[in-house]
């Protein structure tokens, strides 16, 4: 896997350290970032910048800089984690939540924040400035727009004339067809491991799990999470979800065994997010 040291340490965090007390001594830290061929320079430089972005705070354990998340970084992760592993949805009830922004060039950092929030939460651009996402999302995205901009953002909860007109405006808002063919690659690519999980262990077990959710976890935050009847068929996008969630699952035991084994301590198999 081309690896992204900052995002390895992210995936560490969010599948194992996130429970045994998110944090880590900076030498073990180091000696599990060895397995995926990182240096420990490399691992002292990224993880300054993570502290100066606000993601952890440290303190001293005789010789020995323990790095902890903080508090915002764990609800971060949580929220992250609850996206990944959210099931596909089930059912259409008809409604769309829209979201209608009006900002001048001098509010282009808060309309970037903006996008990028709606994005985030699964919201695709019918035009520049008005973004659909399936369901009733009112009060969720009434709370985040709260929470970035004092400039006036209208939420509202709207039908189509139909269901032809609501695959039409799925159509547009998502490029849908660039990602059936992302995740029928993501399928040719990950398949094998429900054949062969029992071959990893150790370093190599959390090596190939965290390259498969490093993988995966792009693929939610793309994907509005259409409900049947708004979506191509076949979608290639279930099976790509039943791939993820059984082979993170069976590599699991041994990747987190690694884990516990540099750290000390056992790593508890975390309860997956409710929908």
């Amino acid at each position: 896997m081309t690896v992204k040291p900052r995002s390895v340490i992210l995936d560490l965090f969010g599948d194992y350290l996130r429970y045994v007390d998110a944090e880590i001594r900076l030498s073990h830290l180091t000696e599990l970032l060895g397995a995926f061929d990182v240096a420990s320079s490399t691992v002292r430089v990224t993880l300054a910048r993570l502290r100066r972005e606000g993601w952890f705070e440290t303190r001293r354990e005789g010789r020995e800089t323990v790095y902890v998340l903080t508090p915002q970084m764990v609800e971060v992760l949580d929220e992250g984690r609850a996206r990944i592993f959210a099931p596909p949805a089930e059912t259409w009830i008809g409604t769309w939540t829209m979201v209608i922004y009006q900002m001048t060039e001098s509010e282009r950092q808060e309309r970037n924040q903006l996008r990028k929030a709606l994005a985030w939460h699964g919201f695709g651009p019918l035009t520049t400035s008005t973004w659909l996402a399936p369901g009733d999302r009112r009060k969720e995205m009434r709370s985040v727009i709260d929470g970035l901009t004092d400039e006036q953002v209208d939420v509202l909860s709207c039908t189509s004339e139909g269901l032809d007109h609501d695959r039409a405006l799925a159509r547009r808002c998502w490029d849908l067809e660039t990602l059936a063919r992302d995740y029928a690659g993501f399928n040719d690519a990950h398949r094998h491991l429900l054949r062969r999980s029992s071959r990893w262990s150790g370093a190599a077990a959390l090596v190939t799990r965290t390259e498969l959710i490093a993988t995966y976890r792009h693929f939610p935050f793309r994907d509005p999470r259409l409900p049947p009847e708004l979506r191509p068929e076949p979608w290639p996008g279930l099976q790509a979800y039943e791939t993820f969630r059984a082979a993170h699952a069976r590599l699991g035991s041994a990747a987190r065994a690694y884990v516990g084994g540099v750290v000390g301590r056992a790593v508890p198999e975390p309860e997956l997010p409710l929908p």
